[in-house]
């Protein structure tokens, strides 16, 4: 069962929205190729307000995630395409549903 997880903040800039949304689908497959990523979303909250949330089993599984090429993808695109850098909260899952 997953246990822990990142939930990610990102606000892009409005000129480069279409880019930071195109940059995050094109994350799926970064996230499908993570042998220690369980569940891994990402999402838009308005027009220039994102965020991913992934889930891991254990803390190895977050810390390679952490370390990983979706990481580096954020940290090449960031300077150009970000408002601001993004939130990162490292999150303790206390229960789950799973399909």
């Amino acid at each position: 069962m997953s246990q822990v997880g990142f939930r990610l903040r990102i606000e892009a800039r409005p000129d480069r929205a279409a880019e930071v949304e195109a940059a995050l689908r094109d994350a799926l497959e970064l996230a499908r190729a993570e042998q220690g990523t369980v569940t891994w979303f990402a999402y838009k909250e308005g027009p220039t307000v994102f965020g991913i949330f992934d889930t891991f089993d254990d803390e190895e599984g977050r810390a390679a995630h952490f370390d990983g090429k979706i990481a580096d993808v954020l940290k090449e695109i960031g300077p150009r395409m970000f408002a601001a850098a993004p939130e990162v909260h490292r999150t303790d899952l206390l229960a789950v549903k799973l399909p």
